[in-house]
């Protein structure tokens, strides 16, 4: 059974940025291979949450959080998300980031 799903307005916001780069810096077929590989990302752990890795982030909005990489080959970018009885897509964002910083961030700022 899947988990309800429910995306953060900052994860919203970092799909967006990340997508206007790849149309402006590759092509619309690579945009939206990367939309699709995000989306696939979600519905595998909403199939299966334990999938993904404990993150031991020192802020305290950041205590339960959990990533996962998304599908290859965008697998460069991580997908943070929490977990109770829905699955909370909260950011998803380059790996190679400071994430302890960036998670905490305006996408845009």
């Amino acid at each position: 059974m899947s988990l309800e799903v429910s995306i953060a307005l900052r994860a919203e916001q970092d799909m967006t940025l990340q997508y206007r780069w790849y149309l402006e810096n590759a092509d619309l077929d690579v945009a939206e291979r990367y939309l699709l590989a995000v989306h696939e990302t979600v519905l595998r752990i909403a199939e299966w949450p334990g999938l993904g890795h404990r993150r031991h982030f020192q802020a305290p909005e950041l205590i339960h959080i959990r990533s996962i990489q998304v599908k290859r080959p965008f697998d460069c970018h991580l997908l943070f998300y929490m977990q109770s009885d829905t699955l909370r897509i909260e950011r998803v964002m380059h790996g190679a980031r400071d994430l302890p910083n960036r998670l905490l961030e305006d996408p845009e700022g």
